[in-house]
């Protein structure tokens, strides 16, 4: 049975708890942080991702939140954000944004769902599992912006082609 047939009657599921079988059926690590929120690692290829989803009844969105520990050199900050601006002008859906603050290097979404609407299993694990990809995708660059001197376009060219297949 596919995973999205165990949801018969996904409308009538609210999304977070869509979210946590998800996290369950990818044995993720996650605390349901409370009935609107849940918080995850799931382990990519160059860190552990921290994702959170909330769900605003208020304004019917599903909020993504990826993030991952960062802390650029000072110096390098703006060249940072030039980068950063870059990617996300790559990026179709979601978009990078750097906490200095919290030193975060941070991935969001919002999936809204208007009227009637209801997120289905397949939107919210393509929610998820594009943030990670954009995360993989991303992170070499962001590294070779901040760490090994190179310019945006430099750094970004990582990032312009995707590979496929399997080594």
């Amino acid at each position: 049975m596919a995973f999205s047939e165990q949801f018969s009657h996904a409308e009538d599921l609210h999304p977070i708890d869509i979210v946590e079988s998800l996290a369950e059926h990818h044995d993720w690590d996650f605390d349901r942080v409370g009935d609107d929120q849940i918080a995850m690692a799931v382990e990519g290829q160059w860190r552990t991702y921290s994702i959170t989803l909330a769900w605003s009844g208020f304004d019917q969105t599903l909020r993504l939140i990826c993030t991952f520990e960062m802390e650029p050199p000072e110096a390098r900050l703006p060249v940072l954000y030039e980068a950063l601006n870059q990617a996300n002008d790559m990026c179709w859906t979601g978009s990078f944004s750097y906490w200095d603050e919290q030193r975060l290097m941070v991935y969001r979404y919002g999936l809204v769902l208007g009227g009637d609407a209801a997120a289905t299993p397949e939107q919210i694990d393509r929610l998820m599992s594009t943030a990670v990809d954009s995360a993989e995708r991303f992170y070499p660059a962001f590294q070779l912006v901040c760490w090994g001197d190179r310019s945006p376009d430099e750094a970004l060219q990582v990032a312009i082609a995707e590979a496929y297949g399997r080594a």
